[in-house]
């Protein structure tokens, strides 16, 4: 390392780099090597800023001294002090802890000093260099957003956050705490800090504190005039605790004079050896950084440049073609048969699928080689409006016919892949103009089958994730709000440069990812799970489903005189009108005005009336509650279906047309969006009378086929469980069974409720019921549905054994999986509190309600094949959860039943043979309900 004395020109750089590690930890998403699983995201963050850093601070403000800052160890001199400092803090998370020397080799790679000394913290490192540059007359920049630093900020000290990219200086920490640096300590003696567990007096805040300092001086002034202080709770607090808030200014003063074992002047700034530093990233396996990392080094002439990695182009938007004459379309239609594969995005003037009109299509045939091909742009002749957009002249495109037909040989061909991102949007776009796009990739579900639940899977989000690039958002080109245009009235630039960009991120995605789909094990699920089911769920979607428009409009005036019957009668109960749709208002008549008891305030002063709340009182016997709960129920699904449902039957169809999301939940579980009809009540009167409104046409019946029980069954299975497995095979009545083991009754006689309470605890068992859940679900006391859980694991010991096995192997590896290998991140099962608790109970159920969705998936996937061979002209046309929806002709209902059932029952063969049997309960009917 260079040697460099300090003077009035030098500029002094100290990162607080423990500090960083945490917060780059908690803020950026998990990663980890692909080669060995090593856990490196705290890391890359370390990393990317030294680099970031390094490269903002070329100009004039360059560092000519610079160091990164560790904490040795937790133990320091203040633990002699006082020995409950920081004793409340919990242990770094497990996959945190392996980072912490890797980043100290990263310093270290980025030729920077990595400072440590054992006894002090890193704050203390800080505060002796600081000061002693702030002697020499050097500027110096503490990288660190950590208030117990500001003390140090002075004319020439200041602090820069680099994850917000704001500076602090005098001024700032006056305007936030009230107080200059040089009050910090004492206000900080006062505060305390529970953070760190230090004492301070109990009550007094920031803003207190600063007024008092403001008043009387220093923390030792205030203490010695505290008979002065006119608030009688506040002057006996500071007398009471003077010796803890004494000892509190000991323990935040930082030292400024720490023996350091590196003298300041070896902290000259020296250039990394390219050698050395691309040899760490590489070994780490980051592929952004190091790239940027060559690319300059080759650029300052430190470095031979190397040949680009195609996955890592950078991304220049003025690079991308327009695509506006017929032979330059044909060269990019050519282009693409011969490679083989293309990246592939359309764009249209409204989001929903099975409305929109194609607006134009995007290609990329490598990163940084992407076009748009504009086809239905609007004409400035014919919408004056449009004129401002494009100037004088009209947007000269291909006619949207001619190119759709020199594009649909391509699109269809079996020996090009098409990439997309949601393709399933794109394919459901593209048939309504007669084009089948087959085969396909989409990257949005290799990202899954890879990902799940470690993050979302949206195109902005991955590409800023793995790319560190932000792309083009929507409102950036169509505005928002009131101004918004479609996509049919955006500047062709404007157009090509946001279409484009989609393409050619889409298909760098799919470099990066397909391949590690075998390196994690997973392209099963992905080839066998997902991928297959796109064009059969595009079909689904197009089918719909016939909504009775009549019936909807019928049920929803019963359900509105039925909802102000309900508020008649709460009106009566409360003793005076109110707004029943108002929270507060609820709140303020159960708890203020009833006098209620069990009632908890929101964070705002607000009473809580959520459902639990309610179910709560209405269980305990109150009335108001009660009739508030059936209000609701009937206004919501008053608002979410027979308002709603109306006006979403599409007027081209006559049908209702949904949305299946196939990454929206981490088992693997398919949504319902626009509209949602998987949140249908299934066991309630109103409930049935909405699926009445679903209908067949004429000459057709509803076909409704249900796994029965299945999510009981995988238990059984996956747990081992014999006698739940005994119990399947030879076809008994599982929650009757279940009700004689656990409470030793025959099942001949067996009085329902028993049977009911067996049946709540099998399936709330899967989700990790508590016995305060079971106690509200079954209204007894909390106690007794305890004892109904100890004794159901007593009975069925294998069930508790799976569940500790589970959560053992969840916190081992953050991960479960299903029988078809679909892998389930469990992020938070590292995390204290209820963040743990929920986590836990997701690892206990993913396996078996991810195991569930895989094997309907996978006889959805069978289900056309199996319904063509057969000659059968049903359709399929919804799913939810564990059941499939047909239409039929009604001559062919009986064929097809028996075919459905069979398929189903069949669906996890060949790949996995049960140790118990699958069930499909199925019928037929003139409406969903008859079907059900």
């Amino acid at each position: 390392m260079p040697h460099a004395p300090l003077n009035a020109d030098s500029h002094l750089y100290l990162i607080d780099a423990s500090a960083y590690i945490f917060r780059a930890y908690h803020a950026l998403p998990p990663l980890t090597r692909a080669s060995d699983g090593l856990p490196v995201g705290a890391v890359s963050g370390f990393c990317n800023m030294l680099w970031k850093l390094l490269e903002d601070l070329k100009g004039p403000d360059r560092p000519t001294h610079f160091a990164c800052v560790f904490d040795k160890s937790s133990y320091t001199f203040r633990n002699e002090l006082y020995p409950e400092y920081k004793a409340n803090r919990d242990a770094p998370p497990e996959d945190l802890r392996p980072q912490f020397p890797i980043v100290r080799e990263a310093a270290l790679a980025f030729h920077t000093h990595a400072l440590e000394l054992e006894g002090y913290e890193a704050d203390d490192l800080i505060a002796t260099y600081a000061r002693q540059a702030e002697a020499e007359g050097s500027r110096v920049t503490i990288v660190s957003s950590d208030k117990d630093l500001m003390q140090l900020v002075s004319e020439k000290i200041g602090m820069l956050d680099t994850m917000k990219n704001k500076t602090v200086g005098i001024a700032d920490v006056i305007e936030k705490f009230g107080v200059s640096p040089d009050k910090m300590i004492d206000l900080q003696a006062l505060t305390g800090d529970s953070t760190d567990n230090i004492p301070g007096a109990p009550g007094i805040g920031p803003k207190t504190a600063a007024l008092l300092l403001d008043q009387f001086g220093t923390v030792e002034d205030v203490l010695a005039r505290a008979e002065e202080i006119p608030q009688k709770k506040r002057r006996e607090t500071l007398i009471e605790h003077a010796d803890a808030v004494r000892l509190s200014k000991t323990l935040v003063t930082l030292k400024p004079d720490v023996p350091v074992e590196v003298p300041i002047e070896d902290l000259a700034v020296a250039d990394p050896d390219p050698a050395t530093l691309i040899g760490f990233l590489e070994k780490m396996e980051f592929r952004t950084i190091t790239r940027r990392v060559r690319e300059t080094l080759a650029l300052e002439g430190a470095l031979p440049e190397a040949e680009d990695d195609p996955a890592e182009t950078p991304i220049e938007r003025a690079d991308y073609v327009c695509i506006r004459d017929f032979d330059a379309l044909k060269e990019w239609i050519h282009r693409a048969q011969r490679q083989g594969y293309f990246g592939l995005d359309t764009e249209t003037d409204a989001l929903d699928a099975h409305e929109s009109g194609l607006v134009g299509i995007s290609l990329a045939l490598a990163p940084g080689d992407a076009c748009y091909i504009p086809l239905a742009h609007i004409d400035p002749d014919s919408d004056p409006d449009a004129g401002d957009m494009f100037g004088q002249d009209p947007p000269r495109q291909i006619p949207l016919q001619t190119a759709l037909a020199a594009l649909k040989p391509l699109f269809e061909d079996e020996s090009v892949l098409k990439i997309g991102h949601n393709l399933k949007y794109d394919v459901s776009v593209l048939s309504r103009y007669e084009i089948d796009i087959a085969p396909l990739d989409d990257t949005i579900l290799i990202s899954f089958a890879l990902h799940a639940g470690m993050h979302n899977h949206g195109l902005d989000e991955l590409s800023e994730r793995y790319f560190s690039h932000t792309p083009l958002a929507f409102k950036d080109v169509c505005g928002s709000g009131k101004k918004q245009i479609t996509f049919d009235r955006v500047p062709l630039d404007k157009a090509t440069e946001y279409a484009a960009e989609d393409a050619d991120l889409t298909l760098r995605l799919w470099q990066a990812f397909k391949p590690r789909l075998h390196q994690q094990r997973v392209t099963s699920v992905y080839e066998r799970l997902e991928r297959p089911l796109v064009p059969v769920l595009t079909e689904m979607e197009a089918h719909g489903i016939k909504v009775d428009r009549n019936h909807l409009s019928r049920l929803s005036s019963d359900f509105a005189q039925r909802m102000a019957a309900y508020e008649a009668e709460a009106y009566t109960l409360a003793g005076r009108d109110f707004n029943m749709g108002s929270p507060k208002q609820l709140g303020e008549i159960l708890f203020d005005e009833m006098g209620l008891e069990g009632g908890k305030k929101t964070k705002t002063g607000a009473w809580q009336t959520g459902a639990e709340v309610l179910e709560d009182l209405a269980a305990e016997g109150h009335e108001l509650p009660r009739t508030v709960l059936g209000w609701r129920s009937l206004s919501k699904l008053r608002s979410t279906y027979t308002e709603t449902l109306q006006g979403q039957i599409s007027s081209r169809t006559g049908r209702v047309h949904t949305n299946y999301g196939m990454t929206g939940a981490q088992t693997g579980r398919l949504s319902s969006n626009d509209p949602n009809l998987q949140n249908i009540p299934i066991r309630t009167e109103e409930g049935r009378k909405i699926r009445e409104a679903f209908i067949p046409e004429a000459g057709n019946v509803l076909i409704s086929a249900d796994y029965s029980q299945i999510e009981l069954r995988l238990l059984a299975h996956i747990a081992g469980i014999d006698a739940l497995k005994d119990a399947f095979k030879q076809g008994l009545d599982i929650h009757a069974m279940t009700a004689s083991e656990m409470f030793d009754t025959p099942i001949e006689g067996m009085d329902p409720m028993i049977r009911r309470r067996a049946k709540a605890i099998n399936f709330g068992i899967i989700y990790g019921i508590s016995g305060f859940g079971l106690a509200r679900q079954l209204s007894i006391p909390r106690d007794e549905a305890s004892q109904y859980i100890k004794t159901y694991f007593k009975r069925f010991p294998g069930i508790k054994a799976y569940m500790d096995e589970t959560k053992k192997y969840a916190h081992e590896h953050q991960q479960v999986e299903t029988v078809f290998g679909r892998v389930l991140h469990l992020k938070g099962i590292k995390a204290k509190g209820p963040q743990r608790g929920f986590a836990e109970r997701q690892a206990i159920n993913a396996p078996i309600q991810g195991s569930a969705a895989d094997i309907i998936k996978r006889a959805m996937i069978a289900m056309p094949s199996a319904l063509e061979t057969a000659g059968l002209k049903a359709k399929m046309l919804l799913q939810v959860h564990d059941e499939l929806i047909f239409e039929a002709p009604e001559e062919e209902a009986d064929k097809t039943l028996a075919l459905v059932r069979q398929t189903m029952e069949a669906a996890p063969l060949p790949a996995l043979s049960l140790s118990v049997p699958l069930v499909v309960e199925a019928a037929a009917g003139q409406n969903w309900a008859e079907a059900h």
